[in-house]
């Protein structure tokens, strides 16, 4: 039917094939892709087995009108993907693929706009500075998410050398607006200390849990966005597998987060990152220590003790507004009970206002916040 129509563009979106009910769909995609001249999208979700290896071997040549590409599931591709050339991608979208060719790909695709990798498998691995020098040659890119699968130290990876960072010139991306990773935090390091994307209004960073976290890269990025300088509101919002730290500056959505379990772990941790990383905390006037909606959250197995709950506030001097959300609150009153004489104007010197969900008439909770208002 294809032939006897006009060179109309061509859009296949096709998912969850199976063998015996949609043998008949699957041919007509293979011979679908026939027309390379003329398919401009494809989005191609969860094929297996023989199928999927057909439809492979029938896009391994060259799609000149090829502006979108979506592919997800468990499927490996090799070097001839397409031929090798993408030059006139905008938009290429890849979950749980196994395409270690794909940097080489993308290195011809000099009109992309949106580059979403994400459960990046580590036979795709390339270095920071070989991941900064292919985002140079997309100076339209305005979305970027990067995404590894489970955490491996960055020494255990191939082709990584052990090696201080040396001085270099950064990779301008005058245009991203959007910029996701999940990560471990070394890999990190050596990215942003390599790229400038001054016009970012959308900065969503995920660390794997390490023993500790080192990432002074991460603030010198951070202070080369404009919009990073505005003063604004945070949040500390903890879920059962993870801790976030949430800011809110006007124009710029800032989040950053750890992939860890327990009390006693995340608070710490994200402690440790907003005291040593960010710098910035000091000028925000609210700050929100709640529970993630609708999480499910454990009975507080490995709890933080009172002094890790004190180093999460410490680095925020410049609040007036405090708000406690509802399952925190005691574990947050218990901390500020210990302050005492200088201590109390040393963690939260201008502090004004404080706001608690949930308070009952009486009880530990009102005791503890009763001796820190009466210090």
């Amino acid at each position: 039917m294809l032939d006897t129509w006009p060179n109309l563009p061509i859009h296949i979106l096709a998912s969850q094939y199976k063998t015996s009910r949609l043998h008949g769909e699957k041919k007509s995609l293979i011979a679908t892709l026939k027309h390379t001249g003329h398919i401009c999208q494809i989005q191609l979700y969860g094929p297996s087995g023989s199928q999927l290896e057909r439809i492979l071997q029938a896009m391994q040549k060259p799609f000149p009108a090829l502006t979108s590409l979506a592919i997800g599931g468990s499927m490996a591709m090799d070097q001839a993907f397409l031929g090798g050339s993408a030059q006139h991608l905008r938009s290429c979208i890849l979950s749980a693929v196994e395409f270690p060719g794909i940097w080489k790909l993308l290195l011809t695709a000099n009109h992309l706009v949106t580059l979403d990798l994400w459960h990046i498998p580590y036979s795709m691995y390339t270095s920071p500075e070989g991941m900064a020098t292919c985002l140079s040659t997309m100076p339209n890119l305005e979305s970027l998410s990067i995404g590894f699968q489970a955490p491996q130290p960055l020494h255990n990876w191939p082709d990584q050398p052990n090696r201080p960072l040396s001085p270099l010139a950064r990779v301008v991306l005058p245009s991203l607006a959007k910029f996701e990773f999940q990560v471990m935090g070394e890999y990190f390091e050596d990215f942003v200390s390599r790229i400038d994307a001054p016009q970012l209004d959308k900065v969503d960073i995920t660390f794997f849990d390490q023993p500790v976290f080192n990432t002074p890269q991460l603030h010198d990025f951070l202070a080369r966005i404009e919009k990073f300088k505005a003063h604004g509101r945070g949040s500390v919002v903890i879920w059962g597998h993870n801790i976030e730290f949430e800011l809110e500056l006007g124009p710029l959505s800032f989040k950053l987060g750890i992939l860890c379990r327990g009390l006693g772990r995340q608070v710490p941790s994200i402690a440790q990152l907003c005291s040593s990383s960010l710098h910035l905390p000091s000028t925000l006037k609210r700050l929100d220590i709640r529970e993630a909606p609708l999480a499910h959250l454990p009975d507080w197995q490995d709890e933080a003790e009172n002094t890790q709950w004190l180093d999460l506030l410490h680095p925020f001097t410049g609040l007036v507004d405090l708000h406690l959300g509802k399952r925190l609150v005691l574990h947050c009153a218990l901390a500020l009970r210990e302050l005492a004489g200088e201590q109390v104007t040393k963690v939260l010197p201008t502090l004004q206002n404080l706001f608690i969900e949930g308070l009952e008439p009486s009880g530990p909770i009102q005791e503890a916040l009763g001796q820190f208002v009466d210090a």
